[in-house]
């Protein structure tokens, strides 16, 4: 087995072997506490510019399969495991692992103290590394560390999201007949086009209840892709919705010509702040459309109302955080990919006047129990909210999927006239 290293900007080094693809990779290293559910987080857009660490000891027991994926591609930049189970075992697997990393080109590497590797991360923060299978010497290794740019301030959407708007009609998969065209009792044969689709890969969900009849009175909603993960948009059609993707780039005035009855803001990778152009077209629909945010669309959203994010010391990313939603009272499970949060005070504390109306409107919805950061808002007044975890899961616990159906009731209220559209009263306020 070739000899692999991964360097730390800090001067921390490990060795190990090979695992996947040879070369090197640069990028911010995270760790993630998944059990399961590599094959999703490698192909979720969101993890463009990071290696990932996988905390669970032995990764790929069940192969890789054609349908447990968020993306047409894996997205990260390189994968740190422990050890590689070297025979994979499901009924579902077409290959292993690391055959899909070697296929796509990522630096991979095993063998080294991953618990290690964690408590530095934890205790240390979140920093920038390299992998590499040819360079052996440390040195070389942490001085490329120390010259990567980093995610602060970086525009990594423009990298993972598409080119030129789709639509997707795909929901989400069931048992014994796999996908359904909404609305029929056949089979779906189609996906969305997606630069390099591929129809065969679609995410297996268990859990999910009855597709959605669609019709006439489908909900239309626009979706913005800052790397969007394709088990929303599964979610999305599911509840009852048409979805039309766009491009991060869109201008409001071309969304609002779609006629859509609600907006969603998508996951995505890096610093909201590295997105100005995206944070002006939210400014400018906040009021018009009912608007539903997940991750870095929920930064975009505090950012458009007027707020600030900050770098978290080395983010959420796995499938068992804790967050209480303040609305119901109710703890749920959730599953997390960010290292940015929405920073409430600044809403109140607001010398340069940025907040959108009155900043008491804003108000903090869900809170995670670890570290009490903000895990969603909402505004009292407009038909806006969002949450900064990811309740489509994939891979994940299901318990935040009610959300869907928050956003399908929101469109259905403003579908409303005037008159009979009664103001959300909270149990919870800032």
């Amino acid at each position: 087995m070739k000899r692999a290293m991964l360097a730390l900007a800090d001067g921390t080094v490990f060795e190990g072997t090979s695992y996947g693809g040879e070369g090197e990779a640069v990028g911010e290293v995270v760790f993630n506490t998944c059990m399961s559910g590599y094959q999703e987080i490698l192909t979720d857009p969101s993890y463009k510019g990071q290696i990932v660490t996988m905390t669970y000891p032995l990764i790929g027991n069940y192969g890789v399969n054609p349908e447990d994926v968020e993306s047409h591609r894996p997205f990260v930049e390189g994968f740190i495991i422990k050890e590689g189970s070297v025979l994979p075992s499901n009924w579902r697997a077409r290959k292993s692992l690391e055959e899909f990393l070697r296929e796509y080109g990522i630096v991979g590497i095993q063998g080294i103290d991953t618990r290690a590797l964690t408590r530095h991360i934890r205790d240390h923060g979140a920093q920038e590394g390299v992998i590499s299978t040819i360079d052996d010497d440390p040195n070389s290794l942490v001085a490329k560390a120390k010259a990567s740019p980093g995610l602060i301030g970086r525009d990594l959407v423009k990298e993972v999201c598409c080119e030129a708007p789709f639509t997707w009609s795909r929901g989400i998969w069931e048992w014994p007949a796999g996908y359904r065209e909404p609305g029929t009792g056949y089979p779906l044969g189609g996906v969305a086009e997606r630069r390099e689709p591929r129809p065969d890969r679609a995410q297996l969900s268990l859990f999910g209840s009855q597709v959605a009849a669609r019709g006439s009175q489908a909900y239309k909603v626009v979706a913005y892709d800052c790397g969007i993960k394709w088990n929303i948009l599964r979610q999305l059609v599911s509840s009852g919705c048409e979805v039309t993707v766009v491009p991060a780039a869109t201008t409001a005035e071309i969304v609002l010509n779609l006629y859509p009855d609600g907006i969603f803001l998508s996951n995505g990778p890096g610093d909201p702040e590295g997105v100005p152009y995206l944070i002006q077209a939210v400014r400018k629909l906040i009021g018009k459309k009912p608007i539903f945010g997940i991750c870095l669309g929920h930064q975009i959203i505090g950012l458009a109302l007027g707020g600030r994010t900050y770098k978290l010391k080395f983010g959420h990313h796995g499938g068992n955080q804790p967050v209480k939603d303040l609305t119901t009272g109710k703890v749920e499970i959730t599953s997390q990919n960010h290292g940015f949060a929405v920073d409430m005070e600044s809403f109140t504390n607001d010398p340069k006047g940025r907040v959108f109306g009155d900043p008491a409107d804003i108000v903090l919805t869900h809170v995670n129990l670890n570290d009490n950061t903000c895990e969603g808002l909402m505004h009292r007044r407009l038909p806006l909210f969002s949450v900064q975890y990811h309740p489509e899961a994939s891979p994940g616990p299901h318990d935040a999927n009610y959300l869907f159906k928050r956003f399908v009731e929101m469109m259905e209220r403003d579908r409303r006239p005037a008159a009979s559209s009664p103001q959300i009263q909270l149990k919870a306020g800032r």
